[in-house]
């Protein structure tokens, strides 16, 4: 049997997110802080004469597997193109962050395939121009190819590594309502409320002034995503009143919710909590894992 080999494609948490402005091709600009949790997909190649992709897991769904709809084989089909190579891959995604939850499950996948086929092709291309080709395939990517704790602006191209970051503990709750990034950005743009001023850069490495900072940054787009999903709201609530809960916030344009907390165990207990109460998604875990090292066979 050909060994394949493994790429994670970890979950991204804005901790906030500010629009800042719109081009006049009609995308908005962003700012925002991003983290990526140990929760990923996992994605596993092996070459073949054409590209195929299987897709497993507990958020499979109903993802597509044919054709450009799915992000996986657009990256591979960027990166070939790109390349210059003219063979395939055998491709299989298992699926681990829900989908259309604001967790940017299908920018990862897409940045796990740049990375994956970088490597089964002996490309050596870099982070810097996988990153490049990921901005063709969409606005996440590009942070997505380093996921590393990232200060995001422009439309997801403008990005800055932030170090150190103080240690905290998450728990992820979806209430199992898919929000699409699109509209709830129209229902943004409809409100005609105006456009944040971007942050400065800087983030503190202390946890109670990094937990302050970003609860007064909020996120923009929160406020429009309840109003189509008012049980986000709910989730936001009862996050809220969990043991230990320094922050509650919804992430990217939703559904998904995150609490920050000091304590490993208080994070656990929360999503274990909320599950149980409610039949919720949850997942708890390290505030920003560093990304895993690629290099294991299956």
């Amino acid at each position: 049997m050909t060994q394949r080999l493994v790429e994670p494609a970890p979950a991204k948490i804005n901790l906030y997110l500010h629009v800042t402005g719109r081009r006049t091709d009609g995308y908005h600009l962003l700012d925002s802080l991003f983290v990526f949790a140990a929760l990923h997909d996992r994605i596993t190649a092996a070459p073949a004469d054409a590209f195929t992709l299987e897709v497993e897991g507990p958020e499979a769904g109903d993802l597509p597997t044919l054709g450009e709809d799915n992000h996986i084989l657009l990256a591979a089909r960027v990166l070939a193109q790109h390349a210059g190579i003219s063979t395939g891959a055998s491709l299989r995604l298992e699926k681990n962050i829900p989908m259309a939850a604001g967790l940017g499950g299908g920018s990862a996948d897409a940045a796990a395939a740049l990375r994956l086929l970088d490597r089964m092709w002996s490309l050596g291309l870099g982070d810097d121009e996988l990153a490049a080709l990921g901005a063709r395939i969409g606005a996440d990517v590009p942070a997505a190819v380093r996921s590393i704790p990232q200060w995001v602006r422009g439309i997801g191209e403008i990005l800055t590594p932030v170090d150190d970051l103080p240690t905290l503990h998450v728990a992820l709750v979806n209430p199992r309502v898919a929000m699409p990034t699109v509209a709830v950005f129209r229902d943004y743009a409809a409100a005609s409320e105006g456009f944040s001023a971007p942050h400065d850069g800087r983030f503190p490495r202390d946890a109670d002034a990094l937990l302050d900072l970003v609860s007064r940054l909020g996120n923009d787009l929160e406020s429009h995503a309840i109003r189509r999903a008012p049980v986000i709201g709910a989730v936001l609530r009862e996050l809220a009143r969990m043991p230990g809960c320094a922050l509650a916030r919804m992430s990217g344009s939703g559904a998904t919710c995150f609490g920050l907390f000091r304590s490993a165990s208080d994070a656990q207990n929360a999503a274990e909590t909320l599950a149980a109460a409610h039949g919720w998604w949850t997942w708890a875990g390290p505030l920003a894992a560093p990304r895993a090292a690629p290099k294991g066979l299956t």
